[in-house]
């Protein structure tokens, strides 16, 4: 997978500037076996497990509500800032009515794009909506750098995104009633690429990952437990290509694509081929799953492979033919069209991805 690229940097610079308007780095095979149980919520590759008892953070009814404020409040989208090695960092977070500091709620970490930045990125995903509906607690972490991107590196341990997530996990389980065996990763392309970093260098505090228009395979990735792993991609992606690469679509840098201008033509694609199909391939032979996937027609743009896992080691990718560098079921990213090309709304990956979460935690 592409690593920052000038292009890329181009366009999600060009994607900020029109989203605020609107709005007003690669893998080894895992050395443990997996760790994970699941509860039964079809379709799913994994065998029925009963469910796990929660893991209380340490914010389960000790907390002192005088000095944390989020202990027994609901909050939706609070900027909060975290000093880390000296540099302030912040995120947003949604704290839903069912948290009552006392039965911990699980949590889920949702990363934005590169220069889309945490405050754009909860309009594109919408889940502190589900959030709220479904009674779990998400963090928006912000990263840094202009445009704001991540170090999706797993090689240097000393990586201050990675820093970040951990004091942020530790901050979030002290603040509040976190049900430490489910917590979770997901975000959009560079984003995306920062969820499947975290399933390789933290697989003992992320129960799954579900990137979205990005899924990465970095090098190295000596996972401590097999990662589930839920993946989407579109077939027109512009952006990151299908079968590898950045796309040459420079229109959306000027600020939208002329209709009345040459169309940038996306090279045939290889449903099984290299690239993200590829990465998707790689991420079941490293949970051991059997390498022939089934995939099921859920609609004439959605495609939704499976691959036989062992219990609690699931790897699913949708495909979304003609799909573009999208969220699905996102009306926000339906408004960018211009830039990040088509939406499709057969399916809602915010709701596929909590459909995911729910079934799997750490035990």
């Amino acid at each position: 997978m592409p690593r920052r690229h000038p292009r890329l940097t181009a366009l999600f610079v060009a994607v900020s500037l029109l989203t605020v308007a609107c709005a007003g780095e690669d893998g080894d095979e895992a050395a443990d076996p997996t760790t994970t149980t699941t509860t039964p919520t079809p379709p799913s590759s994994s065998t029925t497990a009963p469910a796990a008892p929660a893991v209380p953070s340490p914010g389960c009814g000790g907390g002192d509500v005088a000095e944390v404020a989020l202990s027994t409040t609901s909050i939706r989208e609070e900027r909060r800032t975290l000093d880390v090695d000296g540099v302030e960092r912040w995120y947003l977070v949604t704290v839903p009515e069912a948290h009552d500091g006392a039965v911990p709620l699980p949590l889920v970490l949702d990363f934005h794009g590169l220069a889309e930045g945490a405050d754009v990125h909860t309009k594109m995903s919408a889940f502190s909506d589900l959030a709220e509906d479904e009674g779990f607690v998400v963090a928006f972490p912000n990263g840094t750098g202009a445009p704001v991107h991540w170090k999706t590196t797993s090689a240097d341990p000393a990586n201050p995104d990675l820093v970040f997530v951990t004091q942020l996990l530790d901050r979030l389980g002290e603040e509040l009633c976190i049900d430490e065996s489910r917590v979770y990763a997901t975000g959009l392309s560079m984003g995306a690429m920062m969820s499947s970093t975290l399933a390789c260098t933290m697989a003992d505090r992320f129960a799954a990952v579900a990137p979205v228009a990005g899924v990465a395979d970095p090098d190295p990735c000596e996972p401590a437990r097999s990662v589930p792993v839920l993946a989407f991609h579109g077939t027109a992606d512009q952006i990151l290509l299908f079968n590898g690469g950045v796309g040459d679509d420079l229109g959306a840098v000027l600020g939208g694509r002329d209709p009345s201008g040459p169309t940038t033509t996306v090279p045939p694609v290889d449903l099984h081929g290299p690239g993200h199909p590829e990465t998707v391939a790689m991420w079941a032979e490293r949970n051991r799953c059997d390498p022939d996937a089934t995939d099921e027609e859920v609609s004439d743009e959605v495609i939704h492979r499976v691959y036989e896992c062992p219990q609690g080691a699931d790897v699913e990718f949708f495909i979304v033919k003609g799909g573009g560098h999208t969220w699905p079921g996102s009306e926000f990213s339906k408004s960018l069209a211009d830039i990040v090309g088509p939406t499709t709304f057969d399916i809602d990956a915010t709701e596929e991805i909590w459909a995911f979460f729910e079934r799997l935690h750490l035990s």
